[in-house]
């Protein structure tokens, strides 16, 4: 009655990669030294642009997934780590303009603000200011080209001309000339969307 009907059923082959599998383009040993080495900066350059560990911890792990999964071509394998905090970079950038739009979404949707209350504590009225400032930062740094933005990023985590043009695959020579676009691109359309410099 069914012959013809129902076919032999035959699993299908997986596509997906043993995750025991050692990375394309790294040796197993190498990517567990890159990540031992790595891992630990780059969340906290990351909960610093971000504003929040739990994502920045899982925008770190995204970018140690890409870069198990892919097949870095030559010239990136001379530089892994600089690779490595450019794509989480672009994720954390990723993630702020995810969160922005979401937040004049939000905006847009609650027509009517509420007013703080004055009888807060002084430190509470700290907290509030401070928060808003690093948003009002966050949303600048979102609006900004990508380079530039990882460029002030990193240089505001502490990391040296030198180091700015390796991770960015820049001219040790142009990582000042560059900051200083980046910084007054910042300024200005921080001024334009704020009005003040806090």
């Amino acid at each position: 009655m069914f012959e013809g009907v129902i076919q032999r059923f035959e699993p299908a082959q997986s596509t997906m990669r043993d995750t025991g599998a050692a990375p394309a383009s790294l040796s197993s040993q190498a990517f567990d030294e890159l990540f031992l080495s790595t891992y630990p900066r780059l969340v906290r350059i990351l909960r610093r642009m971000l504003g929040d560990s739990g994502r920045a911890e899982e925008i770190a792990s995204e970018a140690f997934l890409k870069l198990h999964n892919t097949k870095l071509p030559p010239a990136a394998k001379a530089n892994v780590a600089g690779w490595l905090y450019r794509t989480a970079m672009n994720l954390g950038i990723d993630d702020l303009r995810a969160r922005s739009r979401h937040f004049r979404i939000t905006q847009r949707a609650t027509s009517s603000s509420t007013s703080a209350s004055t009888n807060h504590a002084e430190d509470g009225l700290q907290l509030l200011l401070r928060v808003e400032r690093q948003q009002r930062v966050r949303f600048v740094l979102a609006k900004l080209k990508p380079n530039w933005a990882q460029l002030l990023l990193l240089r505001a985590s502490g990391y040296s001309y030198k180091e700015l043009a390796q991770h960015l695959e820049l001219a040790p020579a142009s990582v000042g000339t560059m900051l200083i676009r980046a910084e007054a691109a910042f300024e200005k359309m921080y001024l334009e969307l704020f009005g003040n410099k806090d």
